[in-house]
């Protein structure tokens, strides 16, 4: 897939850092595993989002197998800025994997945040906020190595129980030449308490460099106040996109064009069945009966779905 667009993209990069030097709260795309794919990114972009993220790619698998980076990276010429995640823990394949990308892409992020438990038992994710010297590591490694003054390198974090510990952790990938962090607001072992958003604000005010709020922002409004209550740079949004694409440009719930806007993109792209009607699941969640969603949840075929959005919305 990077070879047959090789041609058409290397004009097409740019900046990420220019979004957050523009005055403007950076609105901003989460890396969610099987969902924020090129088809979805194509979709929020339509819809006043500035800057997606890929899902979390292994950088060692990346790396090492062309068939790996043909089935987890593809993307177009309308598809920036566009961030690459990547799951790492050695300095080294993280830059083997960020020249590869390089070409394609606007910026890597390295992932310091995924609280899985395959990822940490394998030295990923969450693990490294307990690994400072290594993350300062890996981006001093990327930064050196790679030549494009405009290829960002970001890291995503979460907050430690110390918020010493965090500010330390920032302060060393701000030292080695970060771009910029994302910070979500729960530490390791919270999956559904409250977000700390006091702890992004804190983090805000010890650093130079943009910082970036997540957790828990479903609408626009709950994105203006996370940005009031945080002073961040940025707002990165996960579920609150899945269940209305269309968020960032104020829609209060997912509107009609932006359901026929997903079916025309999936198909052109031909999204596979399972994603594509689970992506449609959450789009209607808010908008459908409990009997509505009994019969579309269990439709099985993407002809079953178009012929049930026909007949019930005319889409």
């Amino acid at each position: 897939m990077i070879d047959d667009i090789r041609e058409t993209k290397e004009c097409q990069l740019k900046d990420p850092m220019d979004l957050f030097h523009s005055g403007q709260v950076v609105k901003i795309c989460a890396p969610m595993v099987r969902y924020s794919k090129l088809a979805f990114r194509t979709l929020v972009r339509k819809y006043s989002c500035d800057l997606c993220y890929t899902p979390m790619i292994v950088a060692a698998d990346f790396v090492r197998s062309a068939k790996a980076r043909d089935s987890e990276f593809t993307t177009n010429k309308g598809d920036h800025p566009l961030i690459v995640q990547f799951a790492a823990k050695e300095a080294q394949v993280l830059c083997d994997a960020a020249r590869i990308i390089c070409p394609f892409a606007d910026g890597i992020d390295l992932n310091c945040g995924c609280p899985q438990r395959w990822a940490m038992s394998e030295g990923y994710g969450a693990c490294l906020i307990n690994k400072p010297e290594l993350v300062k590591d890996m981006v001093r490694h990327v930064r050196n190595q790679i030549d494009s003054p405009k290829f960002s390198v970001s890291i995503k974090i979460r907050i430690h129980e110390d918020l010493k510990r965090t500010v330390d952790l920032c302060q060393k990938a701000e030292a080695a030449g970060v771009s910029w962090i994302t910070v979500h607001g729960r530490s390791i072992e919270e999956r559904h308490q409250p977000v700390h958003y006091d702890a992004i604000k804190i983090i805000k005010q010890s650093m130079s460099i943009p910082i970036v709020a997540n957790g828990d922002i479903k609408s626009l409004k709950d994105a203006e106040n996370v940005h009031h209550l945080t002073e961040a740079d940025g707002i990165m949004v996960a579920r609150g996109l899945l269940a209305n694409p269309a968020m960032f440009a104020g829609y209060e719930e997912t509107p009609f064009q932006c359901i026929q806007d997903w079916v025309d993109i999936a198909l052109e792209h031909g999204t596979p069945f399972t994603c594509f009607h689970h992506h449609l699941m959450y789009m209607m969640e808010r908008i459908t009966s409990k009997q509505e969603k009994k019969v579309f949840n269990v439709l099985s075929s993407t002809s079953a779905v178009l012929d049930y959005l026909n007949d019930h919305y005319g889409l």
